[in-house]
């Protein structure tokens, strides 16, 4: 390889490592979801013998608070 061909890659090189820094510069932090805790949520089915609604709402709240979730989630 020449000289010039090995500058132009370093140069390369040094332009994508830039370019993956940056998101990382900006202080954006990675968010990991842990939609596994669904597992968590009782089953409603309405009837009387069910967990009251409340309680219902309160688990699924619970377990989005923890895993991260989205409102879409």
């Amino acid at each position: 390889m020449t000289d010039a061909r090995l500058q132009a890659e370093l140069a390369e090189s040094k332009n994508e490592i830039q370019k993956l820094r940056e998101p990382l510069s900006m202080g954006t932090p990675t968010v990991h979801k842990d939609l596994s805790l669904i597992s968590l949520v009782p089953k409603w089915s309405g009837l009387e013998s069910a967990v009251p609604l409340e309680e219902f709402f309160d688990s699924i709240e619970s377990s989005a608070q923890i895993g991260r979730w989205d409102e879409i989630d």
